[in-house]
């Protein structure tokens, strides 16, 4: 029997039916069409736009110099397409062998799980003519000689992005099970959609910053960020976190944990069953950490001088101040941990070194020069269009920044959510780790376009002198506070093999482990799950190949071997604790519970605030504060 159209098309014949979505339709494009005119007019996207352009035509004039190279691209590409209509053609006769591809899909790819990719021959035929388009692409992109590095990153990069947007599982009538809801709902999951899509536009800022989760479902200080602890200090930045000792005797140095800035610290402190912070408190630290403020325009002239004087130092002084301690272990992540080096190396030139006792690297760059993916905006072009953009308006929007980093997972940050929330029509589920995903800071304008330019651009830290602080020229090769470093092995913010290079600078002792998993798993991965494995070597070769080739692999977390070091090297000395100190022992005098309210400023609050109140700091140490009174940041935004 020969093959039918898809059963659900058939539902496209009700005249109800179609008028709704021909009317859905049209509002679609109507959103559409306002967030286009939101980007537009930013100086940074219009650059990125610019460098997109000049990435095509340098890869279309670098293609034309190899005819050969296209010509066996078009001939594997016609070849498969030949069979592929073969097989369509046996389909309408009703000779066709039913589940059977002529290209396959990647077996990773959860976009085309449902059964009626193989089953339908109508699906069948739309996804495998999607899967020679984009392995057409590939090819060509591969075979471009002429190119250097940057340049063919940049090209793959944006050839990926049209690549992704043009799969058949975005669009209504070619994704089947979105047919299938349509069909069943009679249209009410993209009337629902359509909700979610105005409600997520209303709530980003350039792009478009779908909704991860459930928002409703958290609250922080009540389901997340629950350690219990004190604010015993503040500033105009920061908030420091004394969090309580749950062991009657701790290790007599305290712990300063220097999170990143680019998002919330929380990720540190989700659950109590998967909190790095309560494990430390567990292990017998005594606790302090940084939540930084979530900066508007009154910020806008925050250098990374300022991070660095307002942040880890100020927090050392608080801590002296708490607890009586003149010296501190360091433990970062991220961008706190580049702030954290910058500090370790600014103390050294200043013959203040003494005061941290070691530095813990969590997934940190120091080298630049191979920063991955998100490489591709960052370019001089695109670095003064974004400074241009930092200049008018005095910070970088945390929703823009999501936008960026959502990309380089584009199918799994962005296309899924597109399809579930206004194609599929569901609501997102409740997930703490998306939650904090979603709940993104604003950057300062100096700090930000400074950080770009003299880090990801110039790679001037490593630079001996390359940087300077307050005056104070810093060399990362004078540095000899012992280091311990932790990447992790599928980490695409921080690639290991790039942050492996940051081991080679110290003159101290120096530790590096690899975690597996990404970015967040492979750091956030308490001891009980049993999860990743880590390797370790005790050689430091110039290279991360070497290192790995002669790595041993070993079961569960990497926390338990950060642990021994620190207590088999003294750092935290098991033979001199000293009773629990609680916060509040100190002169320090505890300011209100933890998390605190600098962590529950939303970027819509801020943003908010200093559209209606011309200059005044409602959050400033001591002020009334809007944001203490609110319930945790319901409103939605963005980071990644």
């Amino acid at each position: 029997m020969a093959s039918e159209w898809p059963s659900e098309w058939k539902a496209l014949a009700d005249p109800e039916l179609t008028a709704q979505l021909e009317a859905i339709g049209l509002e679609y494009q109507t959103l559409m069409g306002e967030m286009v005119e939101r980007i537009w007019p930013s100086e940074a996207a219009s650059a990125i736009y610019e460098d997109m352009q000049q990435s095509l035509r340098a890869g279309a004039e670098a293609l034309a110099g190899r005819p050969d190279a296209l010509h066996q691209a078009q001939l594997r590409a016609a070849e498969t397409q030949w069979q592929i209509w073969q097989q369509a053609m046996r389909d309408v006769a009703g000779d066709g062998n039913g589940g059977e591809l002529v290209i396959e899909p990647d077996p990773k790819d959860r976009r085309f799980k449902d059964d009626a990719w193989r089953q339908d021959p109508f699906y069948r035929f739309v996804l495998q003519q999607y899967l020679v388009f984009a392995r057409w692409v590939e090819s060509l992109v591969d075979s471009i000689d002429g190119l250097d590095d940057k340049q063919k990153q940049n090209l793959a990069f944006y050839a990926r992005q049209y690549v992704s947007a043009m799969s058949p599982s975005n669009y209504i009538t070619t994704n089947p099970e979105v047919m299938r809801i349509t069909r069943e709902t009679q249209g009410q999951n993209l009337v629902d959609g359509l909700k979610r899509l105005r409600d997520d536009l209303s709530n980003s800022a350039e792009g478009l910053n779908v909704a991860m989760t459930d928002r409703e479902a958290f609250h922080i200080g009540e389901n997340i960020a629950v350690t219990p602890g004190e604010v015993i200090y503040e500033n105009e930045l920061i908030q420091l976190i004394q969090y309580a000792p749950t062991t009657e005797q701790v290790f007599k140095t305290p712990l300063l944990v220097v999170p990143p800035w680019i998002n919330k610290y929380y990720i540190l402190d989700l659950r109590s069953d998967n909190s790095l912070m309560r494990w430390l408190v567990d292990q017998g630290h005594t606790v302090f950490l940084i939540s930084w403020r979530n900066p508007g325009r009154e910020q806008r002239d925050l250098t990374w001088a300022d991070y660095m004087q307002l942040g880890p130092i100020a927090a050392m002084g608080a801590i002296e101040q708490a607890c009586g301690e003149k010296s501190v272990n360091l433990f970062s992540y991220c961008v706190g941990g580049t702030l954290a080096a910058s500090t370790v190396a600014y103390l050294t030139s200043t013959r203040r070194a003494r005061k941290v006792r070691s530095v813990s690297y969590l997934a940190t760059l120091q080298d630049f020069s191979d920063p991955g993916e998100i490489g591709v905006f960052i370019n001089e072009p695109i670095l003064q269009g974004i400074e241009r953009q930092l200049e008018a308006d005095g910070y970088l929007d945390g929703r823009v920044m999501a936008f960026s980093f959502n990309l380089l997972r584009e199918n799994d940050l962005f296309w899924s959510f597109f399809v579930n929330n206004y194609l599929k029509g569901e609501a997102p589920a409740a997930f703490d780790l998306l939650y904090w995903n979603t709940d993104g800071t604003n950057l300062p304008a100096a700090t930000h376009g400074w950080y770009l330019r003299n880090m990801y651009l110039e790679n001037r830290l490593v630079e001996p002198g390359g940087i300077e602080l307050d005056g104070v020229k810093i060399d990362l090769r004078k540095i000899s506070t012992p280091s311990y470093f932790v990447s992790a092995r599928d980490d695409h913010i921080a690639k290991w093999n790039s942050t492996y290079y940051g081991t080679q600078y110290p003159k101290g002792p120096v530790t590096f482990v690899l975690g597996g998993s990404g970015h967040i798993a492979g750091i956030v991965n308490p001891p009980h799950k049993n999860k990743y494995g880590y390797w370790t070597n005790d050689e430091l070769p110039p290279t991360p190949e070497e290192w790995f080739a002669g790595a041993t692999q070993n079961e569960g977390s990497w926390w338990p071997h950060w642990q021994a070091w620190m207590t088999d090297n003294g750092y935290a000395d098991a033979s001199k604790k000293v009773a629990a100190r609680k916060p509040g022992d100190g002169e320090l005098k505890p300011i209100e519970p933890a998390p605190g309210r600098y962590v529950r400023q939303s970027i819509p609050q801020v943003l908010g605030m200093l559209a209606g109140a011309e200059g005044h700091d409602e959050t400033a140490p001591g002020g009334e504060d809007a944001v203490a009174e609110s319930s945790g940041g319901e409103l939605g935004q963005e980071k990644q």
